[in-house]
């Protein structure tokens, strides 16, 4: 028997995540998703997900809030986390997993800009299960 990755998309966009699950539901994967940061926290800890793709501009809380709560929290903190952002395209500055350790004092799995290419978020989550 296989077993199933979960994976919780938390995106504002509707549109990214039916993108995200189309994507990786097509590789195996069962996605679950979570509208704001708030939705995606409450998901993280009650679905105990393998992976968390996490948008970084989101109301009620942002992405870098909640994977600072997902990193503190004893029941998620070794969940891995990939951060999707487009503020480069918004103001011209992006931000990098060395940056992300240096500031929140842990950093994501993987760091990828929107728009997403679906071939890099494939590649992003198939490393991080280790799936060559």
């Amino acid at each position: 028997m296989v077993d199933t990755k979960k994976i919780l998309a938390v995106d504002d966009e509707p549109d990214c995540l039916e993108f995200i699950k189309a994507i990786l539901e097509l590789e195996g994967f069962d996605i679950i998703t979570a509208h704001n940061g708030e939705e995606g926290l409450k998901k993280a800890i009650s679905e105990q997900p393998d992976l968390v793709i996490l948008d970084v501009q989101m109301p009620k809380k942002d992405g870098f809030r909640v994977f600072h709560e997902i990193k503190q929290n004893e029941k998620t903190r070794d969940i891995p986390v990939i951060m999707l952002t487009g503020i480069r395209d918004k103001v011209g500055m992006g931000f990098s997993v060395d940056e992300m350790e240096e500031f929140m004092g842990a950093s994501p799995a993987e760091y990828i800009e929107k728009p997403i290419d679906p071939n890099k978020l494939k590649e992003a989550v198939k490393k991080i299960f280790k799936m060559e």
